[in-house]
């Protein structure tokens, strides 16, 4: 089923052919490099951009001008941020080629083409790094070309059956080709891995000399031992050893850079995107989050599940930090903003020593303020909306990055060593967040029931975490974190945990029934994780991560609010 993010709204004219205040000359598709170039693209005709529709999909980010508090940085620690600035500006110019390849092609055209609409679609094409609709499953609004579900990570044309069916008959070429660090491309009638460093060494070789600079300009240990090892993995493809440097950083200066996350891969889920988070902590707001990881080995145990779904193998260390963001590169600049991040991701890592957990504040609060607390009054009864606190949409963050670290990771399935990633493939991202989302919430209430946070604001809590599932819905149920929130939703309706008030069609929170229904999904999510089992976790997904009509009548009702924000930020400090 299809949900449009704001179903009232014609949106998908767009992509289908809309009519436009002025008719436009007749224009041709965007056309690929002659590296990725095929006549069916170079036939296409770009169907008309209906005015309207682009500037709504435009209004559904709201544009936030960021002006983080760095007075406490000395002049060496601004000169260092601003060389990583400029590293990240690289993470953008690969992340670009790694949705499409022909972006580059397509910008160009869209910017020196007699087109109509040209200035509203180029700033969508630079929005969403691409001429597709991430808010709306990645639908193109120029040009009619499908981003393909590996992105550019495959070739557009290979098949599912085709990957699996060569590693299957060259089981020698398994690991480079599940590996997160390589491409694969078509040489003649064979399949081929190719390194990133060889692959996107025009970006790789400068941006490892950027950090080898930075690495030379700080007298922070802990920093110049991480830039330094990063450059190199950039040029090795070998991460181990700056993400265990990573874990060990101190000082005001928090950058995370690299080749991370697997949302852009729609096809396995293997491939990481480039990106990069250049933040600086604020130490007393890090030190009163910081309490919670010492909860971590307890949280383990105290899993609704049998032993054998625990995972006490992973370290435990896990710093917690509270940063502003300054600025930010690749996979974490279209879109839909990032508001914290639990990395890495590497489980030789987690095992050794955990994870690091980053709540990025500034960000967080933009979207309370612009988007879930206004959005309460829409979702909930009215008894009920004023309930929503800015304290559990933190918490909520960062106990949903701290279940990043708990439950299943590497398992054993059929006496192989394998891990739930590599088992559930594409479909582990959507379970992962959906996971994390409500184990969060299991675990504020434990420390609830433990006294380190106050029960009498329980209610506040629930309220605050069911509205948040609204607001994620919004980015699409079939991206990961949409598609997540959206099976808690489903799983919650089936438990009786909320009613739909007829009279002021709004949801009416059974929060007794919800505490309960947040116990019985932990259990339910971490069991289908630990399994290993794609087919229960296809069965699972299929059941819960859809939505009903009252549902979809909350979201469409909200188009007074933005999805999402747009921040900017300064490029020198």
């Amino acid at each position: 089923m299809k949900v449009l993010l704001i179903a009232s709204l014609a949106v998908m004219t767009v992509a289908c052919g809309g009519e436009t205040t002025s008719a436009p000359p007749a224009q041709t598709a965007p056309v690929e490099d002659s590296a990725a170039a095929t006549d069916e693209h170079e036939s296409q005709a770009i169907p008309a951009a209906n005015t309207e529709a682009l500037g709504v999909m435009r209004d559904q980010f709201a544009i936030v001008e960021m002006a983080p508090d760095t007075s406490f940085l000395n002049a060496e620690e601004r000169a260092v941020i601003n060389k990583l600035n400029q590293v990240g500006a690289l993470m953008s110019e690969i992340y670009l080629r790694q949705r499409s390849e022909a972006n580059p092609a397509w910008r160009e055209q869209i910017a020196s083409g007699d087109i109509a609409n040209k200035d509203i679609i180029l700033d969508l094409f630079d929005l969403h790094f691409g001429p597709w609709d991430t808010l709306d499953h990645n639908k193109p609004f120029y040009g009619d070309t499908p981003m393909p579900e590996g992105a550019a990570f495959y070739p557009a044309d290979m098949t599912r059956e085709e990957f699996e069916g060569w590693i299957e008959a060259h089981p020698e070429d398994k690991d480079a080709f599940t590996s997160g660090y390589t491409v694969i491309r078509r040489d003649g009638d064979a399949l081929v891995a190719i390194a990133y460093s060889e692959h996107y060494r025009e970006w790789l070789e400068p941006a490892a000399a950027l950090l080898r600079e930075a690495a030379e300009m700080t007298s922070n240990a802990s920093l110049k031992q991480f830039l330094s090892l990063r450059a190199e993995s950039f040029l090795t493809d070998d991460y181990y050893d700056s993400e265990m440097a990573w874990m060990d950083l101190d000082g005001p200066i928090e950058a995370a850079i690299g080749p991370y996350e697997v949302y852009t891969d729609g096809m396995f889920g293997y491939k990481t995107a480039f990106e990069a988070f250049i933040t600086v902590k604020n130490p007393e707001e890090s030190a009163a989050l910081s309490k919670y990881k010492d909860f971590l080995r307890d949280m383990e145990a105290n899993l609704p599940v049998d032993e054998r779904y625990k995972n006490f193998k992973r370290g435990f260390e896990s710093p917690i930090a509270a940063a502003y963001q300054v600025h930010g590169g690749g996979d974490n600049v279209p879109g839909v903003q990032t508001i914290a991040f639990n990395l890495p991701n590497d489980e030789r890592v987690r095992e050794a020593k955990g994870a690091k957990k980053v709540i990025l504040n500034n960000v967080l609060g933009a979207k309370f303020d612009r988007i879930l607390n206004p959005m309460a009054e829409a979702v909930l009864v009215d008894e009920q909306a004023g309930l929503l606190v800015k304290k559990y949409m933190t918490n909520e963050t960062l106990f949903h990055e701290l279940a990043h670290s708990l439950g299943p990771g590497s398992i054993t399935k059929d006496g192989v060593e394998t891990s739930v990633a590599a088992e559930l493939k594409e479909l582990y991202t959507m379970t992962e967040e959906g996971k994390a989302d409500v184990l969060g919430a299991y675990n504020i209430l434990y420390m609830m029931q433990r006294g380190e946070l106050p029960a009498a604001e329980k209610e506040s809590f629930l309220a605050t975490y069911f509205v948040g599932l609204f607001r994620a819905m919004r980015f699409g149920i079939n991206e990961a974190h949409g598609g997540g929130a959206a099976f808690q939703y489903s799983y919650f309706k089936q438990a009786g945990a909320f009613e739909w008030d007829k009279n002021e069609e709004k949801f009416r929170i059974n929060f007794a029934a919800l505490e309960q229904a947040i116990s019985d999904l932990t259990r339910d999510i971490i069991i289908v994780q630990g399994d290993g089992d794609y087919d229960s976790a296809r069965a699972f997904l299929d059941t819960y991560a859809k939505l009903d009509a009252n549902a979809e009548h909350i979201i469409a009702s909200l188009t007074y609010l933005p999805v999402d924000i747009q921040p900017v930020y300064a490029d020198a400090l």
